[in-house]
Protein backbone atom coordinates (compact mmCIF):
# COMPACT_ATOMS: atom_id res chain seq x y z
CA UNK A 1 0.00 0.00 0.00
CA UNK A 2 1.88 3.09 -1.18
CA UNK A 3 0.21 5.47 1.29
CA UNK A 4 1.14 3.35 4.34
CA UNK A 5 4.48 3.12 6.11
CA UNK A 6 5.39 1.29 9.28
CA UNK A 7 7.66 3.02 11.74
CA UNK A 8 8.96 1.52 14.97
CA UNK A 9 10.02 3.82 17.79
CA UNK A 10 13.03 2.16 19.44
CA UNK A 11 12.87 1.61 23.18
CA UNK A 12 16.01 3.69 23.62
CA UNK A 13 14.81 6.65 21.53
CA UNK A 14 15.32 10.05 23.16
CA UNK A 15 11.76 10.98 24.16
CA UNK A 16 12.82 13.93 26.33
CA UNK A 17 11.23 16.41 23.91
CA UNK A 18 8.10 14.28 23.35
CA UNK A 19 6.15 12.86 26.27
CA UNK A 20 4.08 9.73 25.66
CA UNK A 21 0.67 10.53 24.30
CA UNK A 22 -2.60 8.66 24.14
CA UNK A 23 -3.40 6.54 21.10
CA UNK A 24 -4.83 8.57 18.23
CA UNK A 25 -5.78 8.17 14.60
CA UNK A 26 -5.75 11.02 12.10
CA UNK A 27 -8.34 10.26 9.44
CA UNK A 28 -8.11 13.49 7.47
CA UNK A 29 -7.80 17.22 8.02
CA UNK A 30 -11.24 17.26 9.64
CA UNK A 31 -11.21 14.44 12.19
CA UNK A 32 -8.97 12.78 14.77
CA UNK A 33 -10.11 9.96 17.04
CA UNK A 34 -8.41 9.71 20.43
CA UNK A 35 -8.56 6.56 22.56
CA UNK A 36 -8.57 7.10 26.32
CA UNK A 37 -8.82 4.69 29.23
CA UNK A 38 -12.46 5.61 29.82
CA UNK A 39 -13.65 6.05 26.24
CA UNK A 40 -12.79 7.84 23.03
CA UNK A 41 -13.01 11.34 21.65
CA UNK A 42 -13.61 12.66 18.18
CA UNK A 43 -11.69 15.88 17.62
CA UNK A 44 -12.96 18.20 14.88
CA UNK A 45 -11.53 21.63 15.76
CA UNK A 46 -8.79 22.60 13.27
CA UNK A 47 -6.44 23.91 15.97
CA UNK A 48 -6.71 20.70 17.98
CA UNK A 49 -6.26 18.54 14.88
CA UNK A 50 -3.07 20.51 14.27
CA UNK A 51 -1.78 19.49 17.70
CA UNK A 52 -2.22 15.82 16.82
CA UNK A 53 -0.64 16.33 13.40
CA UNK A 54 2.36 17.92 15.13
CA UNK A 55 2.58 15.05 17.64
CA UNK A 56 2.48 12.56 14.76
CA UNK A 57 5.27 14.37 12.93
CA UNK A 58 7.44 14.40 16.04
CA UNK A 59 6.80 10.72 16.79
CA UNK A 60 7.47 9.79 13.15
CA UNK A 61 10.82 11.54 13.45
CA UNK A 62 11.77 9.18 16.29
CA UNK A 63 10.78 6.06 14.36
CA UNK A 64 12.93 3.64 12.39
CA UNK A 65 11.73 2.53 8.95
CA UNK A 66 12.66 -0.10 6.39
CA UNK A 67 15.68 -2.27 7.22
CA UNK A 68 16.21 -0.52 10.56
CA UNK A 69 12.61 -1.25 11.61
CA UNK A 70 12.98 -4.87 10.44
CA UNK A 71 16.09 -5.19 12.59
CA UNK A 72 14.23 -3.91 15.67
CA UNK A 73 11.38 -6.34 15.07
CA UNK A 74 13.78 -9.26 14.56
CA UNK A 75 15.62 -8.38 17.77
CA UNK A 76 12.33 -8.28 19.69
CA UNK A 77 11.34 -11.71 18.32
CA UNK A 78 14.74 -13.16 19.22
CA UNK A 79 14.42 -11.75 22.74
CA UNK A 80 11.12 -13.62 23.15
CA UNK A 81 12.82 -16.91 22.24
CA UNK A 82 15.41 -16.61 25.01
Amino acid sequence: MPAVSLGIIPLGADRSAMWPVEGFWIFDEERVTVELVSGHLTVTEAQEIGLYADAFTRLAGLAAYGAAARSLISSAIQALDR
